[in-house]
């Protein structure tokens, strides 16, 4: 079967394009990139034409997801796979093509409803260098493991799964089990389509957006670092607080962005293990601070939990 290789762009819908320029810019470091196309804006993390778009709406969510294919006969056997699945999908126009900045594109949704594109042959601006909005010391990781990876709503995660594996052929499974306060256990699923230690993620349960938070890697722990600051002296709300995770090993930590959604920072990710495991907390930090924003869940480490409940006896 055909494969993704990655998560190549994404757009969203936004209603305030200047408040996400200046965060998209001033604090995450992202280049501003043909920034007079009427009713849109394209952001790059390198030398890429773009990898996000903003579109002028009146809602704060994601238009759609891009998933990278190799070729055009790539392409048309994803088309194969999707017919097979059922999953209803058409191919792009020619104009729908060029403002994606892409050779060849498919539109579907995915199980839970997310606006879904699969593309071919993105634009490569190899004449003109990545300048960040703001001073860098290094990079964004892209390249062959893709722009980041996200968490999308999925109402059902076991169709979610399916699709993922048997139509997009990623890899992946449960990669957490969070006992809660109430008793409940919290189990995201996690899916992976080439080094990075994942692309997609789903929680399953209600979501007020498509989306709850995007991750961007930096390359050099000094740019998290000033992307943090930054966040603080201009009193964003962090919802969720500097810490390590288990899973993927990165430095993160968590803020609102103008959207209403979170936005992830981290560096330091290690690349996707060969074999399954799953963790009960996160290495360090990560507590939550700002609630709203569908990520509060309980990561304590045990050992610090039950010295909380000693303490508290």
């Amino acid at each position: 079967m055909v494969k993704v290789t990655e998560l190549g762009y994404m757009g969203f819908n936004v209603t305030d394009m200047a408040a996400w320029e200046c965060f998209a810019t001033e604090i995450v470091g992202m280049e501003l990139h043909d920034a007079g196309e009427g009713d849109r804006k394209y952001l790059r993390l390198d030398d890429w034409h773009h990898r996000f778009v903003l579109h002028k709406s009146n809602e704060d969510d994601l238009a759609y997801i891009g998933w990278r294919v190799p070729g055009p006969d790539e392409l048309e056997e994803m088309a194969a796979q999707l017919e097979a699945a059922k999953v209803p999908y058409r191919f792009a126009s020619t104009a729908e093509c060029d403002e994606r900045r892409v050779l060849g594109l498919l539109k579907l949704n995915d199980p839970g409803g997310n606006p879904t594109e699969v593309f071919y042959g993105p634009e490569v601006m190899t004449f003109r260098p990545f300048h960040p909005g703001r001073p860098m010391f290094g990079r964004f990781v892209t390249g062959d493991q893709g722009l980041g990876h996200c968490i999308l709503r999925q109402s059902d995660v076991k169709a979610a799964y399916d699709f993922y594996t048997k139509v997009f052929g990623m890899r992946g499974s449960v990669e957490y089990k969070l006992r809660q306060p109430d008793g409940s256990v919290v189990m995201p699923t996690f899916m992976h389509c080439n080094d990075r230690q994942h692309s997609v993620a789903f929680l399953g349960g209600p979501m007020p957006k498509r989306i709850n938070h995007l991750m961007l890697e930096y390359t050099d722990l000094n740019d998290l670092g000033v992307a943090y600051h930054a966040v603080r002296q201009r009193k964003l709300a962090v919802g969720i607080d500097i810490g390590k995770h288990s899973n993927d090993q990165a430095v993160t930590f968590y803020c609102g962005n103008p959207s209403g959604w979170l936005s992830e920072l981290g560096w330091g990710a290690r690349s996707a293990p060969s074999q399954q495991e799953y963790y009960s907390a996160d290495i360090w930090g990560h507590e939550v601070e700002a609630s709203g924003f569908g990520m509060d869940l309980d990561m304590v480490a045990p050992e610090e939990e039950s010295a909380a409940k000693t303490d508290a006896a």
